[in-house]
């Protein structure tokens, strides 16, 4: 599994990825930029935090349980 940090929050090319970018991240859920948003829009993905007037961010924990119901396949990405 890709390393997270143990709390905090993730940008969304920590979660997506961005290959990119210089070095590439890894997408950690690969969806495209366009689905992560009508998940999230649906509730199947978490819900953002806005950290300020141009900064959104996703708790990890919350992408930790996404990544945990993917995995024993309750939803498909």
């Amino acid at each position: 599994m890709h390393q997270l940090p143990e709390a905090g929050y993730l940008r969304l090319p920590q979660i997506i990825g961005n290959p990119k970018a210089k070095p590439p991240i890894p997408a950690v859920i690969p969806v495209s930029k366009s689905t992560w948003w009508a998940g999230v829009k649906s509730g199947r993905f978490p819900q953002p935090v806005k950290l300020g007037p141009r900064v959104t961010a996703w708790h990890v924990d919350g992408i930790r349980a996404l990544i945990e119901r993917l995995a024993s396949g309750q939803e498909a990405a």
